[in-house]
């Protein structure tokens, strides 16, 4: 069902632009058919984009300006089970206003991708970056990737599609990239060739397993379990088959990542980099833009002598456990830096699952919870450089302590 661009229509080899440009390009260059949009700051120029690319003819895609979040996805459903391939963008608000479809996307096992321009959530009033819209839903069933380039935001939504799309998987994708750090800041961004594209994605068998299909008509999504229903087996069966599908995930995000290396020339990690690990006696975990700055601190430290990596999580559901295991076994100590708070717990929500993913492979290594970024604020090489002096405390005296709110003096 994929749409054909006219043949003489041609594109730039790269765009000086920002992450919800590239984002908007990225959909062009994946053929989608339809998107539903509704603006919400920082997303809101994305959609914009995406207008005016259809506008100009380079998506030919069909576009529904929809009265709200809760309508622009259940327009998507509708046209996901006709065989489009979808896209729509949200964040903050607008992803809580989008909770119902937003649960029952996964639950259908229908392929979509995406965007979260990830801000902070409401009250007190905040409209800047932070990771904590995406994070509440972290539990629903989607896909989740976090991007830390403006350039890895084009390519993480052009990969969303063939990993959503893939028979073993069959479950949407939330590319997530940083409301303020990446949807407004402007980079040069290499486009691939439309023909590489499409030879990467291919055309999509538009007939999922659930379909609005004439020549086999079905029920979607009748009720299961209860009185009433077929039996809890039968729900059952379906929570299996989307764990199942999740972790059959793993190691697709992987191949694709592998194939788009192979193909295109760029090189992403799909589950988790590490940066300067080699001989590292305590290691940072970051997600997400901050990623960059922490890096500058971890090269500032080993410039001192202190032996100190990083590990970042690119893929963060399903959670990579083995991944973050084998690249945390080895040090003595680490540090886990949030943009986002996990509230029941009381520190960082990555923090949370590394820790349970350490205490899982039986490795107790001393960890700590580092919580920074919040409403748009900077998270600097100096931020990092200080969390690096904690944790290298903690490799010494093994004396863990408390949460600690990197911007709380800022």
């Amino acid at each position: 069902m994929a749409t054909v661009l006219e043949p003489d229509r041609t594109r730039p080899a790269f765009l000086v632009c920002d992450g919800n440009e590239a984002a908007a390009w990225a959909v062009a260059l994946s053929r989608v058919d339809m998107v539903a949009v509704y603006p919400i700051t920082p997303q809101s120029s994305l959609v914009e984009y995406l207008a005016k690319l259809v506008a100009d003819g380079d998506l030919p895609a069909e576009i529904v300006d929809a009265e709200g979040e809760h309508s622009v996805l259940s327009v998507l459903q509708g046209a996901a089970l006709a065989g489009a391939r979808t896209y729509t963008a949200t964040c903050g608000p607008g992803l809580a206003f989008m909770f119902e479809p937003y649960m029952r996307q996964p639950g259908l096992r229908l392929p979509m991708v995406m965007s979260i321009v990830t801000r902070d959530t409401l009250t007190p009033q905040s409209v800047w970056g932070g990771h904590q819209d995406a994070m509440s839903v972290r539990e629903v069933g989607w896909i989740q990737m976090y991007c830390e380039t403006v350039q890895e935001v084009m390519d993480t939504i052009i990969m969303g599609y063939r990993i959503a799309e893939h028979r073993d998987v069959m479950l949407p994708v939330n590319v997530c990239h940083d409301g303020n750090y990446l949807s407004f800041g402007a980079t040069r961004v290499d486009l691939p060739a439309q023909a590489e594209v499409d030879a990467f994605l291919g055309v999509p068998n538009i007939n999922w397993h659930a379909a609005l299909d004439p020549s086999r008509p079905m029920a979607v999504d009748p009720l299961t379990g209860g009185a009433g229903g077929p039996g809890p087996r039968t729900f059952v069966k379906y929570r299996k088959g989307h764990c199942a599908g999740m972790q059959k995930a793993l190691s697709v995000i992987t191949d694709v990542h592998a194939e788009w290396a192979r193909r295109i020339g760029r090189v992403h990690a799909p589950l988790v980099e590490c940066y300067r690990m080699d001989g590292a006696e305590v290691a940072l975990v970051t997600i997400g833009s901050m990623t960059g700055a922490a890096k500058d601190a971890v090269d500032e430290a080993r410039d001192r002598g202190v032996r100190v990596g990083l590990v970042k999580v690119k893929t963060y559901r399903p959670f990579p456990v083995r991944a973050v295991v084998d690249a945390l076994t080895g040090v003595r100590a680490v540090g886990v830096v949030d943009r986002s708070v996990s509230f029941g717990w009381d520190c960082g929500p990555l923090y949370q699952d590394v820790a349970g993913a350490l205490g899982h492979a039986g490795l107790p290594l001393p960890s700590m919870s580092f919580i920074g970024g919040l409403a748009g604020a900077d998270l600097t090489p100096g931020h990092f450089g200080g969390v690096i002096e904690r944790v290298a405390q903690l490799a010494r005296d093994g004396q863990q302590g408390s949460t600690v709110w990197l911007n709380e003096k800022d």
